[in-house]
């Protein structure tokens, strides 16, 4: 699903070689407003995603030379804000947005700065933008600043969705400066650099729409569908209506009529791309938690990691942000959410576009997110072909995991490694049975358990497979069913140790964040299902990284403060 698989390295050894194509900065100035990173004292770079540094062609963080040195020294100088590389051209951008429901006017880049468009000798173009990096004109009364908590989380999250294949922005570095910074108590100072293949938002479109700039409007569409959007203009565009001498044509707005039509299908594109994109958050237990409008990435990416949540125990209602009291952004409310924040992108389009048009591309935003939604419950409970009965199997064993409140993800890899031409192993009964819910380890919840993996074992059984598919079908399992998690407790005590200086635990995770379905000891899915057979379907779970939160622990919610 990601539109972030790497590309192979460029072997770029000196971050000042870096091209920059800065698309954004040559919009009219009032779109953003030019600003420079604050400096951070004591900033030291505490981890480095090879994936994403990989996906940017950069080779020289990853090796052990003197130009590694030097790539890195020249990182850390540019998340401490202070040096730029050549070619940056570093901005704010304006937006508004719906927050919470409530239109809110006063919107844009408070705290992150976007640096520069960096150009991959592949042709791809990334937004570079440092969070954290200090005061803008639309800080309101905020700070400007980030603090360790946040950007760990956020750091480890993008590289987390990625390795799982779901749209998101990513994260180059960590690092983590001697600031000292005040949220509910005081906290050490961080940065961020996110990359990113455009950082456009819905609100970006409502700022314009509902300021009545309606040819700023017209403007920042015509970028859009030039930059992210192509495949939605014709082939060969006309002229516009009055071609301007001193820009090439492929710089000049686009004539109305066709404007309004590839509008159209760039809305209905991003309809398809936030359909899937939800889908794919309910499929693997993902509560984003803050699904304000200025939250919404245009191209459908997962972008302004929070107080999210991956669910521990399966609890369909859960709602990680304190400051969420009326659980507008719950787990279960996403899919809802998701139309009502492209309601506000269709109205903020609709001075242009025609309002029955947009209103009929809507209706095609539940069936998208549902047929998407049944492919990766099928991927994910190992069904290779698609029957009808499927969902009420897949609502069934929702039902199963919320009664017990059974740990979501090690849900999933204990089915994975269950051949269902062998009874059920009593190991895997028991942890279905749930250890935590009024039924759990009761012989109701057990025979609930047994009675479900009856009709599994049935449902798998009737497609006839031979030993050999029998085994390929848990590999796929196995590949699609992540071993690992960023558990909200686990995230914290990371969070702790980078506090405190150590980020031996931040690379340990970050590690098997990005190769989740496999531990390091045995590096591949073959490995993984030999151990599982081996020594039963929950040998992989010893490792202290899958943890759970203990039984009696009380839940963990968040704030929205970064």
């Amino acid at each position: 699903m990601s539109e972030f698989a790497p590309t192979p390295a460029a072997h770029v050894h000196d971050l000042a070689a870096l091209r920059f194509n800065n698309r954004y900065a040559r919009l009219p100035e009032h779109f953003f407003t030019r600003v420079a990173p604050q400096p951070r004292q004591g900033t030291r770079l505490a981890d480095v995603s090879p994936d994403c540094a990989r996906l940017l062609g950069l080779e020289a963080p990853l090796t052990s030379d003197a130009s590694s040195e030097e790539a890195l020294e020249q990182l850390r100088l540019l998340m401490a804000g202070e040096r730029l590389l050549p070619g940056m051209d570093a901005l704010a951008q304006k937006y508004t947005g719906h927050q919470f429901g409530h239109y809110n006017p006063q919107l844009g880049d408070g705290r992150g700065i976007l640096l520069g468009e960096l150009e991959t000798e592949h042709g791809k173009t990334f937004d570079l933008h440092l969070k954290g990096a200090g005061r803008t004109p639309y800080s309101r009364f905020g700070d400007g600043q980030a603090v360790v908590r946040s950007s760990v989380r956020e750091y480890l999250a993008s590289e987390y969705m990625a390795a799982l294949g779901i749209p998101t922005s990513r994260a180059l570095a960590l690092a983590v400066n001697a600031e000292r910074v005040q949220r509910e108590t005081v906290e050490p100072g961080a940065t961020v650099l996110r990359v990113c293949e455009s950082h456009l938002r819905f609100g970006h479109f409502e700022w314009l729409a509902h300021s009545g700039r309606h040819e700023d409007l017209k403007t920042l569409i015509d970028h859009a569908l030039r930059e992210h959007f192509a495949e939605c203009l014709p082939e060969h565009l006309p002229a516009a209506d009055q071609p301007l001498a001193d820009q090439p044509l492929a710089d000049q707005p686009l004539t109305d009529q066709v404007r309004v039509t590839a509008a159209l299908a760039m809305f209905e594109t991003v309809i398809t791309r936030t359909a899937n994109l939800i889908a794919a958050w309910q499929a693997y237990g993902f509560v984003h938690a803050v699904m304000n409008t200025d939250n919404m990435s245009l191209l459908g990416l997962t972008f302004d990691y929070g107080p999210y949540a991956f669910l521990d125990g399966y609890e369909e209602n859960l709602v990680p942000n304190h400051t969420d009291q009326a659980g507008r952004y719950g787990f279960a409310q996403q899919p809802g959410i998701g139309l009502w924040n492209l309601e506000r992108l269709g109205i903020a389009l609709s001075p242009l576009v025609d309002v029955e048009a947009l209103s009929a591309a809507l209706g095609a935003y539940e069936g998208e997110l549902q047929r998407e939604y049944a492919r990766l419950m099928r991927a994910r409970l190992g069904l290779p072909d698609a029957r009808d009965e499927d969902m009420t199997l897949v609502q069934q064993w929702r039902e199963l995991l919320a009664a017990g409140k059974v740990d979501h993800t090690h849900a999933y890899r204990l089915l994975s490694h269950w051949d269902v031409a062998q009874p059920a192993p009593e190991t895997l009964v028991v942890r279905l049975a749930g250890e935590r819910g009024p039924h759990g380890n009761s012989a109701q919840a057990r025979d609930e358990a047994s009675a479900w993996l009856a009709r599994y074992q049935a449902r798998v059984m009737a497609i006839g497979l031979s030993a050999e598919d029998e085994r390929q079908r848990r590999l796929a399992m196995l590949g699609c069913n992540p071993l690992y998690v960023p558990r909200t407790h686990l995230l914290l005590e990371v969070i702790a140790r980078v506090e405190q200086g150590d980020d031996t635990t931040l690379k340990a995770l970050r590690q098997r964040l990005t190769a989740p379905f496999f531990r390091p000891e045995e590096g591949s899915l073959e490995a993984a299902l030999a151990l599982g057979q081996a020594q039963g379907v929950d040998a992989e779970l010893v490792d202290d990284w899958t943890r759970p939160p203990a039984a009696n622990a009380a839940p963990i919610c968040m704030s929205c403060s970064s």
